[in-house]
């Protein structure tokens, strides 16, 4: 019994801020993007970077929020790194290196696309950070 009692608790750290792997919690309409400190609100581009020396977790309310800052950080192409993003269908957490994502969305900061499952059609990981650093340019 006390063993299951361990395991519970165990199981509930890990889906908390303190957890090393994985997306965080995110408190919708309340936590604020790094990068341009509007509230995430929208399940459907949010995104999320674990990494650096604390590995702590970055929150962001479009996709090209977040690749826009991980691409300042020293860290960014650590294999360590993790990227969280919402799929555009249902708001549900993939990694973020192996999704694809699509252009033609209406997106919180004007990036515009969504990321959708590995096997779809769209630009990978790498192909959209440069694309968001290309948008970025022309702001």
């Amino acid at each position: 019994m006390r063993a299951l009692a361990v395991l519970g608790a165990l199981g509930v750290l890990a889906c908390t801020e303190g957890a090393s792997t994985g997306p965080a919690a995110i408190t919708w309409d309340r936590d604020v993007c790094k990068t341009c400190s509007m509230v995430i609100s929208d399940r459907h581009f949010a995104a999320q970077v674990r990494g650096g020396p604390k590995n702590q977790v970055a929150k962001f309310d479009d996709l090209g929020c977040a690749m826009k800052w991980l691409d300042a950080q020293p860290w960014a192409d650590d294999a360590a790194t993790q990227v969280w993003v919402a799929r555009r269908s249902d708001g549900a957490w993939i990694d973020g290196k192996t999704a694809r994502y699509v252009g033609g969305q209406t997106s919180p900061m004007g990036f515009n696309f969504g990321a959708h499952d590995p096997g779809t059609e769209g630009n990978d990981f790498t192909t959209q950070r440069n694309l968001v650093r290309e948008l970025s340019r022309k702001r």
